[in-house]
């Protein structure tokens, strides 16, 4: 056999029985989905695809609801605590005015006048202190909260039950229900 006949036999298509040809034809046809096949998957696929995008969408709804109330709760509480610095700084004054009323006598008439106008300036700011929900904790004869008092000392008192306020030192103050500075007390202790 020569050169020119081995090129022409190998270019020659082998020729295949009618069996094998359909054999490989359903074969092929089994390695590919048929259209109603493809169709399903790709329904099956884009399912999944919007449920998942629906779950994301949920939960993204969900965080931007959670941030706004986070946020109003924040403006909520800027607003009704933005006076605290400010008010912890007034209570010298308050305190200042007590102090002053006590140190006056009540019986002299010729002080009588100063009484009063130091009277009025603190009413005064009590009121005002009313009004923006500063609110004084002044716990004479009642049970001693450590959420609301300081204890500064305890004194053996025989006719008074234990953990009685028996003396108010320092008046507290709570600010929309914050305590912004705790009564510091005198507590009874038993004998």
């Amino acid at each position: 056999m020569s050169e020119q006949e081995k090129d022409q036999k190998a270019a020659e298509p082998q020729v295949e029985t009618v069996e094998e040809q359909q054999a490989a034809q359903a074969e092929a046809e089994a390695a590919e989905p048929t259209a109603e096949e493809a169709l399903a998957e790709v329904e099956a696929e884009l399912a999944k695809v919007k449920k998942a995008l629906g779950e994301a969408d949920i939960r993204a709804q969900a965080e931007v609801q959670n941030v706004r109330k986070r946020a109003e709760r924040d403006v909520q509480h800027a607003h009704k605590f933005a006076l605290e610095k400010f008010a912890g700084d007034l209570l010298s004054v308050a305190d200042n005015l007590e102090r002053g009323l006590a140190a006056l006598d009540a019986q002299d008439e010729a002080l009588k006048p100063a009484r009063e106008g130091i009277e009025l300036t603190l009413k005064s700011l009590l009121d005002v202190f009313g009004k923006y929900n500063l609110e004084q904790i002044s716990p004479s004869d009642e049970p001693f909260n450590p959420e609301l008092h300081e204890a500064m000392t305890m004194v053996p008192v025989p006719n008074v039950d234990p953990n009685t306020v028996i003396e108010v030192l320092e008046k507290g103050y709570q600010l929309n229900g914050r305590l912004i500075r705790p009564a510091r007390v005198v507590v009874s202790k038993a004998p």
